[in-house]
């Protein structure tokens, strides 16, 4: 992982949030009132709520030099999406229970904010996967995923077979209820919850976690981020689904198989001004302290 420069110089200021969410409204209203020498921006929906006038997905992504989230870290996804690989920092204001990603805190947010303004503060350069779903020979569908790509049933309880190959060795047949490939930011995401490492984003590499493999000795495996994984659907099964960052949920097929591999851009996140990254996983993992 990359630290980055802070940022410099910045006018227009994207804001992501969940809507109806009224401590998200007000904090957005305070914010603007606060910096008003910045240009604060909004799609269409908040806007509305916020009585601001909205602007469309791509004039956003154009215009945005600082993205700021209110939420959680499903919205912060939503933000990094948003972005479409644009190398734009992103603040992330927790405004529930502690976020891996949402690191900072909503007493924070002025103080974190005014920092950046001032060309202080530290940036993280997170990695991101490139996923592309192949079927009979050509390339059908292709995206992005700052946590992860996850292949996975339904609700049938019948497993399925998938063939991981890495670099163009076959690794194993999982009979799984499906797979993982994450990042590192993701590991301690779905991929936390299924068994799998806890990894520092420094690390850049790809982890494979098999969700409840028939075979106990069939565990996660970490390999470096040059590495290419293709995972292959090997038999017929309903309900199995492809899904990025927990979105999305494109049905598979047999003989389906997916490539994943470090995407060519990244994502930068805002470093909590009072939180480092062993002190989030204490607070979020009840981990204690001393």
């Amino acid at each position: 992982m990359a630290y980055v420069d802070a940022v410099d110089t910045v006018k227009n200021i994207v804001l992501i949030a969940k809507p109806g969410q009224a401590q998200a409204l007000a904090l957005a209203k305070f914010l603007k009132a606060r910096f008003s020498r910045q240009t604060f921006l909004a799609g269409v929906g908040l806007a509305e709520e916020l009585g601001w006038e909205g602007a469309p997905e791509e004039e956003l992504r154009e215009a945005a030099e600082l993205l700021l989230v209110l939420g959680g870290d499903g919205t912060l996804i939503q933000g990094a999406r948003l972005l479409a690989g644009r190398p734009v920092p992103i603040l992330g204001i927790n405004l529930g229970s502690l976020g891996f990603l949402t690191e900072t805190a909503k007493e924070e947010v002025e103080g974190a904010l005014e920092a950046l303004l001032a060309g202080g503060g530290q940036v993280d350069s997170r990695m991101k996967l490139s996923c592309r779903l192949f079927r009979e020979g050509g390339c059908v569908f292709a995206d992005e995923a700052l946590n992860d790509v996850v292949v996975n049933k339904g609700v049938l309880a019948r497993m399925v077979d998938h063939e991981a190959w890495i670099e163009g060795e076959l690794v194993a047949v999982y009979k799984s209820d499906g797979i993982i490939c994450s990042t590192p930011t993701g590991s301690t995401a779905y991929c936390l919850a299924a068994g799998g490492p806890i990894v520092h984003p420094a690390v850049d590499c790809l982890i494979l976690t098999p969700i409840c493999p028939h075979a106990l000795t069939q565990r996660p495996i970490v390999v470096p981020s040059s590495q290419k994984i293709r995972i292959v659907l090997k038999r017929e099964v309903n309900d199995v689904f492809l899904t990025i960052d927990g979105t999305g949920g494109i049905p598979l097929k047999s003989g389906d198989w997916i490539e994943i591999e470090e995407a060519e851009n990244r994502v930068l996140l805002v470093r909590s001004p009072s939180l480092s990254y062993f002190g989030v996983l204490r607070k979020k993992l009840h981990w204690g302290e001393r």
